[in-house]
């Protein structure tokens, strides 16, 4: 009951056939397949936080130096800005969610 040749390269063939299957219906994702990698989306959040907050201090510092009001309108401008940069990074946070199972695709802001 020798197998040919033939026998053995078709049966070959199709085991490799059926394992390259399995492999694409398994294969883990890749680092780099993923949209959003999560220092990535620290960092912008970082970021967001501080030039909201750097946005905010110039603004009043500016106009406490116009008004000469030093330093209400800096640390109020600043609060702003800080809101601002929170406000920012919610939305951040909602962008980078999974979809919502229910299908409530309703966007609130």
């Amino acid at each position: 009951m020798a197998a040919t040749d033939e026998d053995r390269k078709a049966r070959l063939e199709a085991l490799d056939a059926k394992l390259a299957e399995r492999r694409d219906k398994v294969a883990p994702k890749r680092h780099q397949d993923e949209h959003y990698s999560q220092a990535h989306v620290a960092w912008r959040m970082v970021l967001e936080l501080v030039v909201g907050l750097g946005i905010g201090f110039g603004i009043g510092f500016g106009l406490d130096t116009l008004f000469g009001t030093a330093p209400w309108l800096m640390i109020v401008f600043t609060l702003f800005g800080f809101a601002a940069g929170i406000r920012t990074m919610m939305h951040t946070a909602k962008e980078i969610q999974p979809p919502d199972a229910s299908g409530d695709d309703k966007q609130r802001d």
